[in-house]
């Protein structure tokens, strides 16, 4: 596995008053999780929850970027390949846009050639799983990118 940080990419963008859903201090952290595998979002989900995670599911990149927006989650994890945008996509307009630009992406993909690693980290993600993963490797990788927000 790869890793490696990358400049950003920004643009304006506005969100109308009212969508904003602020997180409180003592809460717990919000993954946003994006994967059009029910099962495997599913896992993710039951995992980060065990792990003491407040976890926001979807299923396709539309509904992603937008919750994304909406609720401004701690961590984004994203899948590759999913219907409306692909996890590319999403990466690359989350970098796009003031309001999302400094959220951690965590890209956990069955596409692990070098190739779809490199346009990955070059789109903004900020770590690259593969697919088939440990559930606890997830959980460290989730711990260690919330802990170091120097991305």
């Amino acid at each position: 596995m790869r890793q490696t940080t990358m400049p950003y990419l920004t643009s304006a963008f506005i969100v109308p008053a009212g969508q904003e859903q602020p997180v409180a201090p003592d809460a717990q952290p919000t993954v946003l999780v994006a994967d059009d595998d029910e099962d495997v979002r599913a896992l993710i989900e039951f995992t980060l929850e065990a792990a003491g995670y407040h976890v926001i599911t979807t299923g396709d990149g539309l509904s992603a970027l937008s919750l994304a927006v909406q609720h401004r989650p701690q961590l984004i994890l994203l899948d590759v390949v999913m219907p409306g945008l692909s996890g590319l996509d999403i990466c690359y307009e989350l970098r796009a846009k003031p309001r999302t630009t400094d959220i951690p992406v965590l890209m956990l993909s069955g596409r692990d050639a070098a190739g779809d690693i490199d346009l990955g980290m070059t789109l903004g993600a900020n770590y690259y799983m593969t697919k088939p993963f440990r559930p606890q490797e997830l959980v460290n990788r989730v711990q260690r990118m919330l802990a170091d927000r120097t991305w």
